[in-house]
């Protein structure tokens, strides 16, 4: 049976004329994400099954180690983003 993706075409342009405005960007952003070839490479890249490393086993007990020195309180947001020059409200204001 031969594959007619002209006729596929189609019915993908009847389905998202059928979409409420409210799924469009859904929609959009799934084909954005679908056409990318940075996403496409991450989607069908191979599981990394490497073993861990000493040098990695290492880094995670000396950050587990902080948070209990630390009470598990850990950064704040605040803290990270005043490393950066930030504010709460500067991130908010860039996302409205």
């Amino acid at each position: 049976m031969a594959h007619d993706s002209s006729n596929e075409k189609q019915q993908a342009h009847e389905l998202i004329e059928r979409l409420p405005p409210t799924q469009l960007s859904a929609v959009v952003g799934l084909l954005e994400a679908m056409l990318d070839p940075v996403s496409r490479s991450i989607a069908n890249a191979p599981v990394d099954d490497e073993a861990e490393t000493e040098a990695e086993r290492q880094a995670v007990a000396e950050s587990k180690a902080w948070f209990v020195r630390h009470s598990g309180q850990g950064i704040s947001h605040e803290e990270v983003l005043a490393d950066f020059g930030f504010t709460p409200n500067d991130l908010k204001e860039r996302k409205d």
